[in-house]
Protein backbone atom coordinates (compact mmCIF):
# COMPACT_ATOMS: atom_id res chain seq x y z
CA UNK A 1 0.00 0.00 0.00
CA UNK A 2 1.36 3.09 -0.91
CA UNK A 3 1.88 6.37 1.91
CA UNK A 4 -0.98 8.39 0.28
CA UNK A 5 -3.41 4.97 0.10
CA UNK A 6 -2.06 4.60 3.73
CA UNK A 7 -3.15 8.04 4.53
CA UNK A 8 -6.60 8.30 2.84
CA UNK A 9 -7.39 5.09 4.75
CA UNK A 10 -7.00 6.54 7.88
CA UNK A 11 -8.15 10.30 7.04
CA UNK A 12 -11.46 8.12 6.65
CA UNK A 13 -11.68 5.69 9.25
CA UNK A 14 -10.75 9.53 11.51
CA UNK A 15 -14.16 10.75 10.04
CA UNK A 16 -17.13 9.70 12.56
CA UNK A 17 -14.82 10.87 15.62
CA UNK A 18 -14.46 14.34 13.60
CA UNK A 19 -17.73 14.51 13.40
CA UNK A 20 -18.46 13.71 16.99
CA UNK A 21 -15.35 16.47 18.04
CA UNK A 22 -17.53 19.40 15.28
CA UNK A 23 -20.71 18.94 17.11
CA UNK A 24 -19.16 19.40 20.38
CA UNK A 25 -17.59 22.46 18.83
CA UNK A 26 -20.36 24.04 17.20
CA UNK A 27 -23.81 22.14 18.77
CA UNK A 28 -25.41 21.60 14.86
CA UNK A 29 -24.76 18.52 13.10
CA UNK A 30 -24.61 20.96 9.57
CA UNK A 31 -22.15 22.98 11.04
CA UNK A 32 -19.87 20.04 12.19
CA UNK A 33 -20.52 18.43 8.48
CA UNK A 34 -19.03 21.68 7.16
CA UNK A 35 -16.46 21.74 9.85
CA UNK A 36 -15.64 18.10 8.94
CA UNK A 37 -15.36 18.84 4.87
CA UNK A 38 -13.51 21.95 6.05
CA UNK A 39 -10.82 19.88 7.99
CA UNK A 40 -10.64 16.90 5.45
CA UNK A 41 -9.63 19.62 2.48
CA UNK A 42 -7.35 21.31 4.58
CA UNK A 43 -5.77 18.14 5.74
CA UNK A 44 -5.84 16.66 2.23
CA UNK A 45 -4.19 19.94 0.73
CA UNK A 46 -0.89 19.87 3.62
CA UNK A 47 -0.93 16.01 4.17
CA UNK A 48 2.57 16.32 3.07
CA UNK A 49 2.91 17.77 6.10
CA UNK A 50 2.02 15.21 8.13
CA UNK A 51 4.87 12.98 9.79
CA UNK A 52 3.70 9.40 9.69
CA UNK A 53 3.73 7.66 13.03
CA UNK A 54 2.65 10.68 14.75
CA UNK A 55 -0.81 11.02 16.10
CA UNK A 56 -2.77 11.69 12.77
CA UNK A 57 -6.38 11.77 14.88
CA UNK A 58 -4.60 14.73 17.00
CA UNK A 59 -3.41 16.65 13.74
CA UNK A 60 -6.98 16.71 12.27
CA UNK A 61 -8.58 17.76 15.74
CA UNK A 62 -5.96 20.39 15.87
CA UNK A 63 -6.97 21.73 12.16
CA UNK A 64 -11.03 20.98 13.13
CA UNK A 65 -10.46 23.32 16.19
CA UNK A 66 -8.09 26.20 14.46
CA UNK A 67 -10.82 26.00 11.71
CA UNK A 68 -13.53 26.65 14.00
CA UNK A 69 -12.54 29.15 16.09
CA UNK A 70 -10.97 31.39 12.37
CA UNK A 71 -14.44 31.05 11.56
CA UNK A 72 -16.00 32.21 15.29
CA UNK A 73 -13.94 35.02 15.35
CA UNK A 74 -14.82 35.84 11.46
CA UNK A 75 -18.76 35.62 12.04
CA UNK A 76 -18.26 37.93 15.23
CA UNK A 77 -16.90 40.50 13.14
CA UNK A 78 -19.35 40.03 10.59
CA UNK A 79 -22.90 42.06 10.87
CA UNK A 80 -25.85 40.11 9.47
CA UNK A 81 -28.12 42.83 6.99
CA UNK A 82 -30.32 40.93 5.12
CA UNK A 83 -31.91 43.87 3.97
CA UNK A 84 -29.64 46.29 3.84
CA UNK A 85 -30.27 48.84 6.91
CA UNK A 86 -26.71 48.48 8.23
CA UNK A 87 -24.87 49.23 5.33
CA UNK A 88 -27.21 52.14 4.48
CA UNK A 89 -26.60 53.79 7.67
CA UNK A 90 -23.29 53.48 6.67
CA UNK A 91 -21.85 56.89 5.83
CA UNK A 92 -18.57 58.30 5.10
CA UNK A 93 -18.03 62.09 4.40
CA UNK A 94 -15.56 62.44 1.58
CA UNK A 95 -12.55 63.63 2.35
CA UNK A 96 -11.83 66.26 -0.59
CA UNK A 97 -14.28 68.70 0.70
CA UNK A 98 -12.34 68.93 3.87
CA UNK A 99 -9.65 70.01 1.59
CA UNK A 100 -11.36 72.37 -0.42
CA UNK A 101 -12.67 73.98 2.60
CA UNK A 102 -9.53 74.35 4.13
CA UNK A 103 -8.37 76.09 1.17
CA UNK A 104 -11.50 78.07 1.25
CA UNK A 105 -10.03 79.15 4.47
CA UNK A 106 -6.88 79.93 3.60
CA UNK A 107 -7.60 82.13 1.11
CA UNK A 108 -10.05 84.06 2.59
CA UNK A 109 -7.49 84.27 6.04
CA UNK A 110 -4.86 85.98 3.84
CA UNK A 111 -7.19 88.32 2.18
CA UNK A 112 -7.74 89.83 5.99
CA UNK A 113 -5.90 92.69 6.59
CA UNK A 114 -2.48 91.46 8.26
CA UNK A 115 -3.11 93.21 11.65
CA UNK A 116 -6.43 91.29 11.83
CA UNK A 117 -5.05 88.27 11.03
CA UNK A 118 -2.65 88.09 13.15
CA UNK A 119 -4.72 88.95 16.35
CA UNK A 120 -7.07 86.52 15.13
CA UNK A 121 -4.77 84.04 15.15
CA UNK A 122 -3.16 84.63 18.66
CA UNK A 123 -6.48 84.32 20.23
CA UNK A 124 -8.64 81.85 17.81
CA UNK A 125 -6.05 79.48 17.09
CA UNK A 126 -2.99 80.21 19.37
CA UNK A 127 -5.28 80.56 22.51
CA UNK A 128 -3.70 83.66 23.91
CA UNK A 129 -6.40 85.92 26.00
CA UNK A 130 -7.27 89.48 24.02
CA UNK A 131 -4.92 90.39 27.22
CA UNK A 132 -1.98 88.41 26.39
CA UNK A 133 -2.37 89.24 22.73
CA UNK A 134 -2.35 92.66 23.46
CA UNK A 135 0.80 92.54 25.36
CA UNK A 136 2.40 90.63 21.62
CA UNK A 137 0.67 93.10 19.57
CA UNK A 138 1.68 96.18 21.47
CA UNK A 139 -1.82 98.11 21.98
CA UNK A 140 -5.10 97.98 24.38
CA UNK A 141 -7.23 95.07 24.90
CA UNK A 142 -10.08 97.03 23.29
CA UNK A 143 -8.23 97.36 20.07
CA UNK A 144 -7.44 93.15 19.52
CA UNK A 145 -11.44 92.64 21.18
CA UNK A 146 -12.39 94.84 17.97
CA UNK A 147 -9.52 93.41 15.16
CA UNK A 148 -10.53 90.10 16.03
CA UNK A 149 -14.55 90.56 15.90
CA UNK A 150 -14.02 92.51 12.36
CA UNK A 151 -11.52 89.32 11.34
CA UNK A 152 -14.21 87.02 12.61
CA UNK A 153 -17.13 89.07 10.40
CA UNK A 154 -14.78 89.29 7.09
CA UNK A 155 -13.72 85.85 7.17
CA UNK A 156 -17.40 84.19 8.10
CA UNK A 157 -18.59 86.85 5.26
CA UNK A 158 -15.94 85.55 2.82
CA UNK A 159 -17.12 81.88 3.74
CA UNK A 160 -20.98 82.82 3.15
CA UNK A 161 -21.01 81.42 6.73
CA UNK A 162 -24.12 83.15 8.65
CA UNK A 163 -23.34 81.50 12.14
CA UNK A 164 -21.12 80.01 14.08
CA UNK A 165 -23.35 76.74 14.37
CA UNK A 166 -22.44 76.17 10.62
CA UNK A 167 -19.20 75.54 11.34
CA UNK A 168 -18.77 72.59 13.26
CA UNK A 169 -17.87 71.13 16.51
CA UNK A 170 -14.89 72.39 18.34
CA UNK A 171 -14.90 76.34 16.06
CA UNK A 172 -17.63 77.46 19.25
CA UNK A 173 -15.08 78.50 21.84
CA UNK A 174 -13.19 81.35 19.47
CA UNK A 175 -11.73 83.94 21.87
CA UNK A 176 -11.31 81.85 25.03
CA UNK A 177 -7.79 81.90 26.97
CA UNK A 178 -5.74 79.11 27.34
CA UNK A 179 -6.85 78.55 30.85
CA UNK A 180 -10.64 77.85 29.97
CA UNK A 181 -9.30 75.60 27.01
CA UNK A 182 -7.48 73.38 28.63
CA UNK A 183 -10.39 72.54 31.29
CA UNK A 184 -12.85 71.79 28.61
CA UNK A 185 -14.99 75.22 29.53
Amino acid sequence: MTAITAFKTTLLAELPALRAFGISLSGSHDKADDLVQETVMKAWASHGSFVEGTNLRAWLFTIMRNTYFSQYRKARREVQDVDGEAAARLVSVPGQHGHLDLDDFRAALDALAPDQREALILVGASGFSYEEAAEICGCAVGTIKSRVNRARTKLMQALSIDSLDEIGSGFGAWGTDRSSMASGV
